[in-house]
């Protein structure tokens, strides 16, 4: 298969990252929480920035932020329960629960007021939740192609479609994962969905998405509640200082969501990212990390 890319801005991707010299066996930790354990990276010190990955995600969603962002604050990701590390919990996996789960996990590592919070995908919808729920612990909020605002044919039906085919593959992608992520051709059907490039991206950085993210035993029920929860009602709510990221070609949640939630939240702010995907953090890091260190700043 012959496949081509043709990168219209200079900044996508990042040819040599800080994270591949990092050993993270040093960062890695977990906490017990009521009903669910969590597994979590941390490194660097100051005012904390809690990152949350989106739905088939996990931590290493932020693998070309953390080191950046650590040189000023304290850099915070964590595996949702169901996904990555984090067995699944004992509670009924839905939004509101993982937006309690993250104010529990904020709590028992001592994050309490003037943090930042960054949500990519279903990780935004569950940060905009931890924002509304306890505003006075988090003074930014980051919202990352973020996940809550559903304009699709029939999203109920697409959901459980999407969950069963899951579930039925995702075994098998886990276990084919090298060969996908070695072979352009097969790297590109395989992530052309989430990014725009998918071959101007490291081959490491894809197969720690890919490993990390699959399988995810919390996946079916987590769909069906960012499916069924329908954040609009709620975002005048927010008065955390808000910027939103968006790629103009995620074919996941389409840019329109990103205008739209512009428009529902007081004073937010919206960057698009040209010819960028789903994951904005991953495919223009550079730009992505010097957003937010204005932002944060």
């Amino acid at each position: 298969m012959k496949v081509s890319e043709k990168v219209t801005a200079p900044d996508y991707g990042n040819p040599n990252p800080d994270w591949l010299a990092i050993d993270w066996s040093k960062h890695r930790h977990r906490v017990e929480l009521p009903g669910a354990e969590v597994n979590y990276v941390e490194m660097g010190a100051g005012k904390p920035v809690v990152f949350i990955h989106g739905i088939s995600g996990s931590w290493q969603n932020w693998l070309e932020n953390l080191p950046h962002i650590s040189r000023t604050h304290r850099a915070i990701a964590l595996d949702l329960p169901g996904f990555g590390g984090s067995p699944m919990p004992s509670w009924p996996i839905g939004m509101q629960a993982y937006g309690r789960l993250i104010h529990d996990f904020c709590e028992k590592i001592g994050v309490d007021r003037g943090a930042a919070v960054v949500g990519n995908s279903m990780g935004g919808l569950i940060a905009t939740e931890a924002a509304i729920a306890g505003p006075d612990r988090f003074d930014r909020l980051i919202l990352v192609s973020a996940a809550g605002l559903i304009n699709t044919w029939r999203p109920r039906e697409r959901g459980i479609a999407t969950a069963l085919a899951w579930d039925t593959g995702g075994p098998h992608v886990a276990r084919l994962g090298s060969m996908l992520v070695r072979r352009r051709g097969t790297r590109y059907l395989t992530f052309r969905c989430f990014v725009r490039y998918p071959n101007q991206l490291r081959p490491e950085l894809l197969w720690e998405q890919l490993q990390s993210g699959v399988p995810c035993p919390g996946f079916s029920d987590a769909l069906g509640s960012a499916i069924a929860y329908d954040a609009r009602h709620r975002l005048a709510e927010i008065e955390t200082p808000t910027l939103i990221v968006w790629g103009d070609a995620d074919w996941v949640i389409p840019v329109q969501a990103g205008y739209s939630y512009k428009r529902r939240i007081p004073g937010a702010r919206l960057e698009i990212f040209e010819n960028t995907g789903h994951v904005p953090q991953l495919e223009r890091p550079a730009r992505f990390n010097n957003l937010l260190d204005e932002f944060l700043s």
